[in-house]
């Protein structure tokens, strides 16, 4: 079987004053997760584990993601955690700094070419 897209949801997460990447990308997840109000699974008639998700987040530092945190987030499915470099670091007066991380969860299936 060929394994099909069926969805592409995007959200934005920060991290406004710790400049905590593994923050920002989880809100950014739960950001992309929370657009979606289809229930995909269901919609095929397939079992909700049945669900391939690749979830793409771009962070400037992303080695300083937690990856094994950001899989905790999904309660089903079949989630794969993709890290790159992106998003956005602002510095603020005084040094600190403002973590942007951006995300796509992408959900696909393995189905039959219609």
């Amino acid at each position: 079987m060929a394994q099909t897209r069926v969805l592409v949801e995007f959200g934005m997460g920060t991290s406004l004053r710790r400049r905590d990447y593994t923050e920002a990308a989880k809100r950014a997840i739960r950001d992309a997760l929370w657009h979606n109000s289809v229930n995909v699974a269901e919609l095929f008639d397939f079992p909700k584990d049945a669900m391939q998700i690749r979830a793409e987040v771009g962070v400037q530092d992303p080695d300083a993601v937690d990856r094994d945190a950001l899989l905790e987030i999904f309660p089903y499915g079949q989630p794969e955690i993709h890290v790159t470099k992106g998003g956005l670091d602002i510095t603020k007066e005084g040094g600190s700094q403002t973590v942007i991380a951006n995300a796509a969860i992408i959900v696909s299936f393995d189905m039959e070419p219609v």
